[in-house]
């Protein structure tokens, strides 16, 4: 498990990062321009870290910070309906203490179990462009180094999954599904899922059930 100071000396690299000058505009200019619903709310506005339990058998790995959640409140899929799905997923499998995620000091604790994604700025339209995926990568590898006791990782849409692999150098490079499963080195694992995104679970691409079922997965295999 890594030391406190190691993880919040990484917290404090990621926040203070303005790499990319198309997200540090498109994240401050969302603060400023906000949404009705949050004219009177100060937005966090800066790169979002990794939130959970450092000695984490599970990581959860998204893809960015949503442009009126998780940039506006500062942690990981927290005050958007992305984020409502998946904490009351992880709340009824015994990961949360609660199953809602509204702001960094709402008390949500999780168990065995952290979440990050491999950008940490909101991206114009949620998608980020490769050099700026390639640029927020240290961050995650920093992490996934750090993160020592983490068996397996479970990988929320195409992207995020596809980095992870790269991360890790996955061979050969296993093809995403929902419930795909690649093992990796060490006996390690990487798990695919449709992400919890409004998209999905909208449309019921995504339902409780099957994502309940993949972290179901997911946990079987960590607790190994």
């Amino acid at each position: 498990m890594p030391a406190p100071e190691e993880l919040a000396a990484l917290e404090a690299e990621v926040v203070a990062c303005r790499r990319c000058p198309r997200l540090v505009a498109w994240r401050e200019e969302v603060a400023v321009v906000r949404r009705a619903a949050f004219r009177d709310q100060d937005y966090w506005a800066r790169p979002v870290p990794g939130f959970g339990d450092p000695a984490a058998r599970l990581l959860i790995v998204g893809l960015a910070p949503a442009a009126h959640g998780a940039n506006r409140t500062g942690r990981m899929f927290t005050g958007d309906r992305s984020g409502d799905f998946l904490y009351a997923s992880l709340w009824r499998m015994g990961l949360a203490n609660h199953p809602t995620a509204t702001a960094r000091d709402d008390g949500l604790a999780l168990w065995d179990t952290y979440i990050t994604a491999p950008v940490r700025c909101a991206p114009p339209a949620n998608k980020p462009t490769v050099e700026e995926r390639d640029r927020c990568r240290p961050f995650l590898e920093a992490e996934l180094a750090l993160l020592d006791r983490w068996r397996v990782v479970l990988a929320l849409g195409a992207f995020g999954f596809g980095v992870v692999a790269d991360v890790l150098g996955a061979r050969p490079r296993p093809r995403f599904g929902h419930g795909a499963a690649a093992e990796l080195a060490g006996g390690r694992w990487l798990v695919g899922s449709y992400h919890v995104s409004q998209q999905n679970t909208f449309t019921g691409k995504l339902t409780e059930p099957m994502f309940d079922a993949v972290v179901a997965q997911a946990l079987e295999l960590a607790r190994r």
